[in-house]
Parts: C-alpha cells; sequence; structure tokens
C-alpha cells in the first residue's frame, strides 16, 4: 500500500502539473457560470420591460390583501378582479402576459389554488405568486380552531399550480404536479450532489485508459515496474485519480454554489446534509472503483489511445449505459426497467442515484441487493483487471484482442 500511495501522490502532482488538466479543471464550471448569468441577464430585462396582467377570481375575500402585497413587492403586475369561470378561461384565447387566478374554497379546504398562464407569461411568475400565500395561511388558521386534525391542514401550505388546459380534470392535474414542492428538493439536491460527484470522478477516471496507454506508448512502463509491482501501480493510479476528481468536484461546486445560492431561495445546503446524501455519495464513489478497474486493465491492453478498437471503444461507453434507461426510470421509478437496471453491474450505480432521487419511499430490499451486485463487481472486476494489467503494460506493438485478454484471465 505503501508503494501504491507514492504512485498515487505522482499521478496527483503530475496532472496537477499538466495545463491542460487545469484549463479543463476551470474551463467547464467557468463556461456554466457564463452562460447562466448571460441568461439571467436577458431574464431580467424581460422583466422589467413586460406588465403582467393577473386577473383574479376570488370567492372568500382575500383580494384587498393580495392587491397589497404586490404593491409593497415592487411587483411589475397590473391586478383586476374577474367574474370568469375557469372553464370560461380554459377554453379562451388569452392575451400575451395574462394569467388567471381562482381563489376559493380549494385553498382553505386542499391547499390548492389553480393558475391559468398565457403562453408568453414571464417564466417567473409561479415563483412570484406564492407570496399569495401568506393571507390564504392567515385565513385558515382565523377560521380553524386549531385541533390537531385542523393543524394539520393549515401545516399542508397553499400551492399556487398552473392548471393544465386539456381534457384532464384539475385533480388529475394536482397529481401529476405534486412533485414539484419542497419535499420534492429534498430529495432531489441530494441525488444532483451525487450525480455531480459520479459524473466527475468517472469521466477523470477515464483518464486512467489514457495513462497507461501513454505510459506504454513512452516505454516508461519498464522502469516504473522496476520499483513497483504491477498491482501497486495500478492501485496507485486508481487512488490518484479518483483524488483528481474529487478536485474536479470541490472546484465546480465552489464556483457553482456561490451563483446558485445568490440566484435561487432554496436551501441547499440544508437539504444535502441529511443522510440520505450519504448513502447517494457512496454509490457514486462505488461507481468510480468498478469502471476505475475496468479502465485501467483495458488501458493496459492497449500500445496507443488513439488506435483504439472497436472493443476497447465500447469499453469507454460503459458508464454512460444508464441513459439509455432514463426515459423509464424518470417516468415510473418502481417500473420493469428502473428494477433491471438497478441489478446490472454497468448501469446499477447511474440508475440507483436516479430511483432514490424520484422516490419518497425507498426500496431497502432493492437497495441493498444492488449494493451487494456493485461490491461483488468491483472485487471481480479489480481482480480480472490485476491479471490483465499485469501482462498488458509490458506488451508492445499492437493492442491485444478480446481472445487474448481472455487467454490472460484464464492463466
Amino acid at each position: 500500500m505503501r508503494n501504491s500511495m507514492k504512485v498515487a501522490k505522482w499521478e496527483i502532482k503530475r496532472n496537477m502539473k499538466n495545463k491542460t488538466f487545469l484549463i479543463g479543471l476551470f474551463i467547464s464550471p467557468i463556461l456554466f457560470l457564463v452562460f447562466m448569468f448571460i441568461g439571467s441577464l436577458f431574464g431580467s430585462e424581460s422583466e422589467e420591460t413586460e406588465t403582467t396582467q393577473v386577473f383574479v377570481h376570488d370567492q372568500i375575500g382575500v383580494y384587498p390583501a393580495l392587491q397589497a402585497i404586490v404593491e409593497q413587492s415592487g411587483l411589475n403586475w397590473e391586478m383586476q378582479t374577474t367574474q370568469l369561470s375557469e372553464t370560461e378561461v380554459a377554453a379562451m384565447e388569452k392575451s400575451e402576459h395574462t394569467a388567471f387566478i381562482f381563489i376559493d374554497n380549494r385553498a382553505l379546504e386542499d391547499g390548492v389554488v389553480p393558475v391559468y398562464l398565457s403562453e408568453e407569461i414571464n417564466p417567473f411568475f409561479m415563483n412570484q405568486v406564492q407570496l399569495f400565500s401568506e393571507p390564504l395561511h392567515a385565513l385558515k388558521i382565523s377560521e380553524l380552531g386549531l385541533s390537531e386534525e385542523e393543524t394539520a391542514t393549515v401545516l399542508q401550505g397553499i400551492s399556487f399550480m398552473e392548471a393544465i388546459e386539456d381534457n384532464a380534470s384539475f385533480e388529475e392535474s394536482v397529481e401529476e404536479a405534486e412533485g414539484f414542492g419542497g419535499e420534492s428538493l429534498e430529495r432531489l439536491v441530494p441525488g444532483i450532489f451525487a450525480g455531480i460527484i459520479m459524473l466527475s470522478i468517472v469521466f477523470t477516471g477515464m483518464a486512467i485508459f489514457q495513462s497507461a496507454s501513454q505510459e506504454k506508448k513512452d516505454k516508461i512502463a519498464e522502469i516504473i515496474l522496476s520499483s513497483v509491482t504491477p498491482s501497486d501501480l495500478m492501485q496507485g493510479k486508481i487512488i490518484g485519480y479518483f483524488v483528481l476528481g474529487l478536485i474536479q468536484v470541490v472546484v465546480f461546486l465552489g464556483l457553482i454554489f456561490p451563483f446558485v445560492l445568490w440566484r435561487t431561495d432554496i436551501p441547499v445546503i440544508e437539504y444535502l446534509f441529511v443522510p440520505e446524501t450519504l448513502l447517494l455519495v457512496s454509490i457514486a464513489i462505488l461507481s468510480y472503483l468498478m469502471f476505475a478497474a475496468i479502465f485501467v486493465g483495458i488501458g493496459a491492453t492497449m500500445s496507443d489511445i488513439s488506435t483504439a478498437g472497436n472493443f476497447q471503444g465500447m469499453v469507454m461507453m460503459l458508464p454512460f449505459l444508464p441513459f439509455i434507461m432514463i426515459g423509464p426510470v424518470l417516468n415510473d421509478p418502481n417500473g420493469l426497467v428502473a428494477q433491471v437496471g438497478t441489478y446490472i453491474p454497468f448501469t446499477a450505480p447511474g440508475v440507483l442515484i436516479m430511483r432514490l432521487t424520484m422516490l419518497e419511499e425507498w426500496p431497502w430490499i432493492e437497495i441493498i441487493i444492488s449494493l451487494a451486485v456493485i461490491l461483488i463487481s468491483i472485487l471481480i472486476f479489480m481482480k480480472l483487471a490485476g491479471k490483465i494489467f499485469k501482462v498488458g503494460i509490458l506488451m508492445y506493438g499492437k493492442n491485444a484482442s478480446p481472445g487474448e485478454i481472455w487467454k490472460w484471465i484464464r492463466a
């Protein structure tokens, strides 16, 4: 292990002095920030120049309070009352920058307020209209005796939700939009965080593929192996590129987080410090160990990265297999495709993170089985990679064929 750590330190220092690595380390988050900032500038300009016509159908007497909120907040809205019904509004052709809000007993009993929008409405309108929830909360509290059941009703909250203008009932649209509340964000933020970690360290780990091949091409592998064993060299590379991947994650999040906190009111830090994040990040790390073992083993079979054959090319695509299932998994996290993907070694980490991000109740039996599949896969791939690396790192002149690799594994 001591020699492995020496190799890891050497890999870290070598890459941190590499201009290509340093440029890639900072250029991605900087470009991401630039595009987000430019988009926000255009969005801000649109908000200032356009006045939103807001029509309120009030059946519970809160319109004066809503009008006062708009005046105090400085929103560029023109408030009016309307007697049009939901059916009439849904069928009519709306003017640009127009919204219709229907406030009735559903706000007090179910905590839902339907909102009908024109297509050209300000994209931030649905966030801004949440200001109206305060007077509705006050009205609910004043009308209730605050028994346990009624207190729970108050805590349910008020949701202003864009209504869907088709043949479906409004109740059906409520069910479809339930996932966009605070509880959904509590699940979404840890999932995105784990996804960023997994993609960053896996992408960085793919550099192992090129590193092993480059050392063979430059014919320095023999010199390195005169001081360490093939096993130490392989383990050192895996550890070194894991640390480089974490450095990339820290830089990316360090640049992106302040911007996200500045532009949104989401308590990202609060949502991150939950037990679920630990499990999701552990899955991401296990994903790296599995793919890193594959990359370092196959990379040792190549004489030159530029001459990679179809077999080596397919190996490079393994981390992207979960994207094939992204549609079925997001549509039905408990469906057959999602369950099958949870048990396939190459797709299990990505599919499992997606499923746990979407599900309110986690299927712990499936999680345990999936983690066992991943751990067993890591042990198997590490052992196989060790055999392949030991022979392949000293083979020059050509890329190894699948048949030759199979012979090394059986030896």
